[in-house]
């Protein structure tokens, strides 16, 4: 890694280090996601709510935490970061028992927890865990349309057609396990859907679809829809930062030539529409006010491109999307993070959704990300995804 880069995260993570020592004692009971008013984060696993099937418990971005504290473990080797991770992985345990809550994300759910566990471990009982989560992922594949359905059917909707952006990330999980297992199952799936997603969700600029329908029982792609963005046949940032990110993941666990040309496609439309602040809109096309933000986006699209930028073969195109990166994490770090003990998250002006009524709000998964880039930048060796 290039001294410039390393020599900067390595000091901005002994803020992140020093934050996350007070704030996992706050929460190693915890299942967070977003902070109150106060700055403390919230329990996706707190008995005394309730919550809709998909959420408490089952919410997508519960494995988060967990990855938090493991990579910060693989860093330091505190035994307390391994063992608050371990209380995490056991607080997800009662989801397989709870069933019609999961659905596409349990990548999301287990690699960051129980397969970072085993790798770094190799904690038994974590890899059948991942195994078990992997299992239930495959199981949601269509074989006539070759791919991951989106979502469960929740208040009469019909999602059986659906797939999205964001399962790029997650077939991340059957990649390990076909690899484990030596099972080329997961394989065939994962790479059977990131083929679909290839060929129905990139469009000709690089920009990304959301969400895709198919007809679940012919397999013929129907049409698309704005999702999360700002319209139909916009560019929701995040997405992008999944389809970017993910291709690179799939390249790296096929070594298939088209998903690193893919994953170029999408970075190159991305660099074209980052400008001089690295601030990252919640949609490249919105509008110029009100200015929303997703910074969460932001650090999930700098992750795919230092990985890109070690994986393509372009020169030029390396030094470009590493500084890219590095803009977009430099951007957060000194405009976007709070280390203080005003709030136990870092990363601020993060948005779900362009037309949610709450905007700029604190989101776990962006700490995660905004920690693994990092890491990436200090040249750290170790593989999550």
């Amino acid at each position: 890694m290039n001294e410039k880069y390393s020599t900067w995260a390595k000091n901005e993570l002994e803020k992140v280090k020093e934050k996350i020592e007070w704030v996992s004692e706050n929460n190693k009971y915890k299942l967070p996601y977003t902070t109150d008013e106060n700055g403390i984060f919230d329990n996706r696993a707190d008995s005394k709510k309730e919550f809709r099937i998909d959420d408490g418990p089952n919410w997508w971005t519960n494995g988060f935490w967990a990855g938090i504290l493991w990579l910060i473990y693989q860093d330091t080797k505190a035994s307390k970061y391994c063992d608050y991770a371990r209380i995490q992985e056991k607080m997800l345990m009662p989801v397989f028992d709870m069933y019609y809550g999961l659905h596409h994300d349990v990548g999301f759910m287990f690699v960051p927890s129980a397969v970072a566990d085993y790798r770094l471990t190799g904690n038994e009982e974590s890899r059948k865990t991942a195994l078990h989560a992997a299992s239930l992922l495959a199981g949601r594949f269509n074989a006539k349309g070759n791919y991951i359905r989106a979502w469960n059917d929740f208040d009469d909707s019909d999602t059986r057609g659906w797939a999205i952006i964001d399962c790029m990330f997650n077939i991340s999980l059957l990649f390990w396990a076909g690899k484990e297992t030596n099972d080329p199952r997961f394989t065939h799936i994962a790479k059977a859907h990131a083929t679909t997603v290839m060929n129905a969700f990139i469009r000709e600029n690089g920009s990304v679809c959301h969400i895709v329908e198919f007809d679940p029982e012919t397999g013929k792609r129907i049409k698309s829809y704005g999702g999360q963005g700002y319209a139909h046949g916009s560019s929701w940032t995040r997405g992008q930062g999944w389809g970017l990110y993910g291709f690179v993941n799939a390249y790296m666990n096929s070594y298939d030539g088209a998903y690193l040309k893919t994953a170029e496609k999408i970075a190159d439309f991305c660099v074209s529409k980052i400008d001089d602040s690295g601030i990252i809109p919640i949609d490249f096309d919105q509008p110029k006010e009100p200015a929303y933000e997703d910074s969460c986006g932001a650090c999930i699209m700098a992750g795919g491109l230092i990985e890109l930028s070690w994986q393509t073969e372009d020169a030029n195109k390396k030094a470009v999307y590493l500084e890219t990166a590095y803009k977009i994490i430099k951007a957060i770090a000194e405009n976007r993070a709070d280390y203080s003990r005003n709030c136990e998250a870092i990363v601020q002006n993060c948005s779900a959704s362009y037309y949610n009524k709450i905007h700029h709000e604190t989101m776990v998964y962006a700490d995660y990300f905004y920690i693994e880039a990092l890491y990436k930048l200090a040249g750290s060796e170790f593989k999550m995804w």
